[in-house]
């Protein structure tokens, strides 16, 4: 069995590191360069994929959870 590759999404390393900062009662300012880039770094560096979709797994537990709504709603004897 091959090994899954992770992916998550950069803005989201950059989300988490603001609220972080803003919590130690810096206040982080985008501008002048895009943060996403770095983000992507890390996160390779890390061993994750950055892609836009986002976390492969979150992605995935909506489809689960969507196939079983759709089950529900289509597969109910009583509707």
């Amino acid at each position: 069995m091959e090994p899954r590759h992770e992916s998550f999404n950069p803005w989201s390393v950059v989300n988490v590191v603001f609220h972080h900062l803003a919590e130690q009662g810096l206040h982080p300012v985008l501008g002048g360069s895009d943060p996403g880039g770095p983000a992507a770094e890390l996160l390779r560096a890390l061993g994750i994929e950055p892609a836009a979709e986002g976390d492969r797994q979150v992605g995935e537990n909506v489809k689960r959870h969507l196939a079983e709504i759709r089950a529900a709603v289509f597969d109910d004897p009583g509707a």
